[in-house]
């Protein structure tokens, strides 16, 4: 299995703390939202490469960021050549951008660079190694405020997907989409149908309505903490937070 981690975002929200500084690389509890990633991803053992997508404008941000550090398993920094949000390629244009460019034939882990959690991804893995489905882990919130804000989800009796809805006024559950996904390697061929369809790129939560037409998609459902750094007020609560 190859890990991806989508980093190519600019994170306008966060400025000036983002100005100069990629998201991912900003610390919570003295080290790099990144470097908890990993030691999430690192904790599945079928994990044997990590690939960090990021921009044009970061890329060296990452690569200095890189140099002198040591993981389990190797990993590498993907440049996808964009400047600014005006040519992104956009989450899911990442994905593929990485699968072409790491000649990647294997399962796959997506993590969004933004994610940082409590929970371990095992007991996802091991529901998404049971079946080969795609799996896209979700996060008990109850908060109906939450789900008006993100991606909602009501399941099934057997946890596939029955709606998904992209910041619902009126959601039907707060069970939040997060941003992190298994994909079996005979399913990645979708991500590229789905971009070749000229469908929105942007974020996850469009190409997961367009698969729901196709594909049944699982959840798997955590109830440990979980933030998303997408502004100022949840990067300090994720580091009051994070790790208690």
């Amino acid at each position: 299995m190859k890990a991806v981690l989508t980093c190519a975002g600019y994170a306008s929200r966060l400025w000036p703390l983002t100005k100069e500084t990629p998201k991912p690389l900003l610390e919570v509890n003295g080290r790099p939202i990144v470097e908890h990633i990993i030691d999430k991803v690192v904790e599945i053992p079928e994990v044997d490469g990590i690939y960090i997508v990021t921009n044009d404008k970061f890329y060296k941000n990452f690569e200095k960021w890189l140099q002198g550090k040591s993981f389990k398993v190797p990993v590498e920094i993907l440049n996808d050549g964009t400047a600014s949000n005006d040519d992104r390629l956009g989450q899911v244009g990442d994905i593929q951008f990485v699968i072409e460019k790491g000649g990647i034939n294997d399962d796959v882990l997506v993590v969004a660079g933004d994610n940082i959690f409590d929970f371990s991804l095992v007991p996802a893995f091991n529901v998404f190694k049971s079946a080969s489905n795609i799996i896209n882990p979700l996060w008990e919130s109850k908060s109906y405020k939450a789900a008006r804000e993100s991606g909602s989800v009501v399941l099934n009796d057997d946890n596939s997907f029955s709606e998904f809805m992209e910041k619902a006024s009126n959601p039907k559950s707060t069970l939040l989409s997060l941003g992190i996904y298994f994909f079996p390697q005979k399913k990645l061929e979708l991500i590229k149908r789905y971009i070749d369809e000229k469908n929105n790129a942007d974020k996850m939560g469009y190409f997961l309505a367009w698969l729901m037409n196709l594909e049944k998609v699982y959840g798997h459902v955590y109830f440990e903490r979980w933030f998303d750094i997408g502004w100022i007020e949840a990067l300090e609560e994720a580091r009051q937070g994070f790790g208690e």
